[in-house]
């Protein structure tokens, strides 16, 4: 048999997602179901191959649950939805299940990975969105990690900016361009390769870009240009989401779901409902939420409810 399963590609990413296509043209799945099942078999592909693995036939029920069990760390940081965590690994047995014709026994997320159950509905307002307690965990990781490390911090909560978003904005392109147009597109880093736009709004959204500008310096990034990302990711970005997770209780993703419930309360008029507000007119709730998923980079409203609570 050639190469990954006779899939028709060397590739693993590619010949993963070969496999997911010819799924959907026998009706098997929907065609939006493999294409994001085909991107995050990609995700897993690129880990693939950093630990030295380049065809699907070496692929062992161990080697997906240590996939799993290092996006089980994510999630205990704070980096990674727990849903978002289960999906990755699901995408990976629906793949092998496919190219080994039903063969492959699927790995439990939760079981065995260790990825935990939580509901995808926020019921406790995230502890950033008291600006005294997010003020010290921000102080505190300027004054031990470095300003890079607070600009990433501060572009989380000010702009609802992933981790990995924030750490490689070039901030000075983005400071021209809200002083010149009010916005800020967002192209690197994104879930998917999907490139958004977000609104700047408040002054404290420009001092943000304006100190994030003025730490990077003349680097093409936040982070430092010497740093890989994943060494950035693992080492000071990891302290960071520490210091913040025993300031604020919550971890850097957190930060953004104090972004949102801040920019929900602009839209509706009322807090958010995981903070104690009562929805008051579900037409403005609905948009809200639109435009805060586009904002956070996220395609369905329904997601926001796992940062604002439910409708």
């Amino acid at each position: 048999m050639s190469r990954n399963f006779g899939l028709g590609s060397r590739v693993m990413a590619d010949a993963g997602r070969m496999a997911l296509d010819r799924a959907a043209d026998r009706g098997e799945v929907s065609f939006s179901t493999a294409a994001t099942q085909a991107d995050r078999w990609a995700i897993f592909s690129a880990w693939l191959k950093a630990e030295g693995i380049n065809r699907m036939e070496h692929i062992t029920r161990e080697t997906v649950t240590a996939y799993g069990q290092g996006l089980a760390a994510q999630v205990r940081a704070g980096e990674l939805a727990p849903a978002t965590a289960q999906n990755y690994v699901s995408a990976v047995n629906s793949v092998m299940a496919l190219a080994t014709k039903g063969q492959w026994q699927s790995v439990s997320p939760t079981k065995e990975c260790g990825i935990e159950q939580r509901s995808s509905i926020r019921a406790e307002v995230p502890g950033a969105i008291d600006r005294a307690r997010y003020g010290n965990a921000l102080n505190q990781v300027r004054g031990q990690l470095g300003v890079r490390a607070a600009a990433v911090v501060e572009l989380a909560r000010e702009l609802g900016l992933r981790s990995k978003e924030g750490s490689l904005l070039d901030a000075r392109v983005a400071l021209a361009q809200a002083e010149r147009t009010g916005l800020v597109d967002i192209s690197e880093g994104t879930k998917g390769g999907l490139e958004r736009t977000v609104p700047i709004t408040t002054p404290s959204q420009m001092h943000t870009l304006q100190r994030a500008a003025q730490a990077q310096g003349e680097a093409r990034a936040v982070m430092p240009p010497s740093t890989s990302w994943k060494e950035w990711r693992e080492g000071t970005l990891r302290d960071a989401r520490e210091i913040v997770q025993s300031r604020t209780q919550g971890g850097l993703h957190d930060l953004r779901s104090a972004y949102a419930c801040d920019r929900y309360e602009t839209m509706t008029g009322h807090m958010a409902p995981c903070a104690g507000g009562q929805i008051r007119d579900r037409g403005s709730d609905q948009v809200a939420r639109e435009e805060i998923a586009q904002e956070l980079g996220h395609g369905r409203a329904e997601v926001v409810a796992a940062y604002v609570g439910a409708r």
